[in-house]
């Protein structure tokens, strides 16, 4: 991607998020919004696959500080959504609010701004009589990936194959370039800069050089594989470790897993956000799992135990006479693998109210309304008193 098309990106809109929302706030809706358009979910539907792509490339800016302070400057500095005709051409820097030109040469922003002429006039543009500062070794970018896991194995912990297909570094020559025996040699026109300058106006520009099309190394026979470019499309299978007690939604880093990097630099880095499906009776409250077991009106008035399931076989659970339907009761260390500590079990019993009573249950249900001594609406009782008190009734 292009700087022209990242500065023009509005990643916050893509989230539907404000520009200073909080890192929590945006982890939150991105959350939500890969679980709904996750193509797993939507199979055939381009829409929500795109959409997808979107939402995950703004999430891969704005969740990392440094990538968002980044973007956020860039935007700033040439106008978000304008384009890039607020700069340069003959009128000059366009007059935009906050837009001070002295702010271009200031020091606080001589490191970013050194980043964004690079790549928008090609690398070593700057002020006037600047030089190039070479190709050199350039670390490969960064991967991400999305990777679907049973509840199970999220709560305990698995070792998962990933298979990605992509750039990676040539078998044939290991990468160089050059049919094996042989090596690249400098590029004589460039001096290994990669790059040739030329001066317009107040600035100094740097083009790719055409010989060694801006790598600084001419190679004169290309290695027959990759021809000459060090990388070849493969797919690879990567065994990604995933811990125990991983939540929907986290990301996991894999170094040096990510694309090759460029003479002799190390790859950049594999980020594999997980998705965690469903489980068909637990639910997760952070390291808590949660259940809910109907109990019959008669356990709930006279007092029982449970024998109810965990993730890792069954326990007893007292329940005590007049126990409310809707109460939740803890069992202690039986919920996720935590930091330092396992999570709990929270059972949540309700009364199951049977949809047809008849014959002796019936009868019995008859004799216990007309034994039972205790209002259970007192308040609601007084309060229609009072109502017919007031009438005279």
């Amino acid at each position: 991607m292009s700087t022209k098309d990242y500065i023009e990106k509005d990643y916050y809109k893509a989230l539907g998020v404000t520009k200073d929302a909080p890192a929590a706030d945006i982890k939150k809706v991105y959350r939500k919004l890969a679980r709904e358009l996750h193509p797993d979910k939507n199979p055939g539907d381009a829409k929500a696959e795109a959409r997808f792509k979107e939402v995950s490339e703004a999430y891969d800016v704005l969740s990392d500080p440094a990538k968002r302070k980044e973007y956020d400057e860039a935007r700033s500095l040439f106008g978000a959504g304008g384009g890039f005709g607020g700069f340069g051409g003959a009128g000059g820097p366009r007059s935009t609010p906050n837009f001070d030109v002295s702010d271009l040469f200031s020091g606080g922003s001589s490191g970013n701004l050194n980043d964004l002429f690079d790549g928008l006039f090609g690398a070593g543009a700057g002020r006037s009589g600047s030089r190039p500062t070479g190709s050199g070794p350039v670390r490969g970018q960064d991967v991400t990936a999305d990777l679907t896991l049973a509840f199970d194995d999220a709560v305990h912990g698995v070792t998962m194959p990933l298979r990605l297909s992509g750039p990676a570094g040539c078998k044939t020559c290991g990468g160089s370039g050059a049919r094996p025996g042989t090596a690249p040699h400098r590029c004589a026109n460039c001096g290994g800069t990669g790059y040739v300058s030329r001066n317009q106006g107040a600035f100094g520009f740097s083009e790719p050089c055409v010989q060694c099309r801006g790598t600084g190394q001419v190679i004169d026979d290309p290695c027959p594989e990759c021809a000459g470019t060090g990388t070849t499309t493969q797919v690879r299978t990567i065994n990604v470790r995933i811990p125990a007690g991983v939540r929907d939604g986290a990301r996991i880093r894999v170094p040096g897993k990510g694309h090759p990097g460029r003479s002799g630099a190390p790859a950049g880095d594999l980020f594999v956000t997980v998705h965690v499906e469903a489980h068909k009776l637990f639910g997760r409250s952070g390291d808590d799992l949660t259940l809910t077991v109907p109990i019959t009106f008669a356990e709930a008035a006279l007092g029982t135990t449970l024998r109810v399931p965990t993730l890792e076989g069954s326990v007893a659970l007292k329940v005590a006479p007049g126990t409310p339907s809707g109460r939740t009761l803890r069992v202690r260390g039986r919920g996720v693998q935590g930091r330092g500590r396992n999570g709990d079990l929270l059972v949540t019993v309700e009364v199951a109210v049977p949809t047809k009573v008849a014959g002796a249950a019936r009868e019995a249900l008859e004799k216990f309304a007309a034994a039972q001594p205790d209002d259970p609406r007192p308040e609601i009782t007084a309060a229609l008193n009072s109502i017919a008190t007031g009438r005279g009734e």
